[in-house]
């Protein structure tokens, strides 16, 4: 199982390589690499930097994920939801993919409204993690990790149970106001609100549990 998240991870690397090559000739020496919140570019450098850096980016996490099952401790460990833990892999990585070729858009074609799109991506990104955020055990890794979630197990699931709905409709939202063409601050404040939530709920739940004497 886990065998098919890393052979879509290598997939995705080859396809972001494989555009920014194919592409290169017909980019200017100079292509943009960087906008500020108006979509407009504020940053320049050689378009050789298109060929290596989100794929860069990508193997690198490709090998984080690799190396997380090793060195997380014990009663800790990702091998209970090893593929959710590979799924979440996979979609960052499809995310950085779609940055890419935002990327290589602007730099052959010209101008366009980047912010709008990754606004978008984004959100639906919250929303796709949001969806299996409920399946993540307790580790020091992946998910909510508030010290009140990582000191206690019930916290962690309650948590980690109203943390799927809030990332979910957060990004629902988020997304909803993106394709609307409203602005990034009011397209990440549901998706900023779905974080800040959760992490809240975990620390007057634990107190509620402490108080009535039922922390293990």
């Amino acid at each position: 199982m886990s065998r098919k998240y890393y052979l879509i991870g290598i997939a995705l690397v080859i396809a972001c390589f494989a555009a920014a090559a194919i592409l290169y000739p017909y980019m200017p020496s100079r292509v943009p690499i960087h906008w500020n919140l108006h979509g407009q570019v504020n940053r320049y450098g050689d378009k050789s930097i298109l060929l290596v850096l989100i794929p860069g980016i990508m193997l690198v996490m490709m090998g984080l994920m690799v190396a997380i099952p090793r060195l997380s401790p014990r009663d800790f460990e990702v091998e209970s939801f090893h593929s959710t833990h590979l799924y979440s892999m996979v979609v960052v990585m499809a995310f950085l993919a779609f940055v890419h070729a935002l990327v290589l858009w602007a730099a052959v074609s010209g101008p366009i409204n980047i912010n709008k799109a990754i606004m978008g991506g984004t959100c639906l990104l919250i929303a796709l993690l949001g969806n299996v955020t409920g399946k993540f055990r307790r580790n020091f890794f992946i998910g909510i990790r508030t010290p009140w979630t990582l000191a206690n197990e019930r916290v962690w699931y309650a948590t980690h149970r109203l943390g799927a709905k809030t990332m979910v409709g957060g990004g629902i939202i988020g997304l909803m106001g993106a394709l609307a063409g409203e602005g990034p601050l009011l397209c990440l404040a549901p998706v900023l609100v779905s974080a800040l939530v959760p992490a809240i709920y975990s620390l007057v739940y634990y107190k509620r549990l402490e108080r009535r004497g039922e922390l293990t």
